[in-house]
């Protein structure tokens, strides 16, 4: 099983395209959570967050039993400049450090940009955001 990790952006229906592929990410997310610490960052999955629809999809894939989404809390939700000041220090780092995630950088720099670009996008709309996993 594989995981990814996803933006949802606040709202229905953002008015872009909100899809990163989010393998990358979700495949080195401790090397990463070890770099945004070191970067004195908010690692990637402080800006996670459980609601109602992305724990549907999980069910839907058949992880876990239905009853527990009925204890669910609230979604948190953050700034866009929160999530982008951790994007662009990771970024900034890998770029003057390339072999820092071995062959895995080109790709997780690829889906950090991707992430950046929905990020400005959501922070123009002043929308709100979080991440959210998913298994495959």
């Amino acid at each position: 099983m594989s995981a990814s990790l996803y933006i949802v952006v606040e709202g229905e229906d953002p008015g872009f395209d909100i899809f990163v592929n989010g393998h990358a990410l979700a495949r080195n997310e401790d090397a990463l959570e070890r770099l945004a610490e070191k970067l004195s960052v908010q690692p990637l999955l402080e800006f996670f967050s459980a609601d109602r629809n992305s724990m549907a999809l999980l069910l839907d894939q058949g992880a876990g039993d239905p009853e527990w989404t009925t204890h669910l809390p609230q979604p948190q939700w953050y700034t866009p400049d929160e999530g982008l000041r951790t994007v662009r220090a990771l970024l900034d780092f890998l770029t003057i450090s390339p072999a820092a995630l071995g062959s895995e950088t080109e790709f997780v720099v690829r889906e950090l940009r991707e992430y950046e670009t929905v990020l400005r996008k959501t922070s123009a709309r002043h929308l709100r955001w979080h991440l959210a996993v998913s298994w495959r």
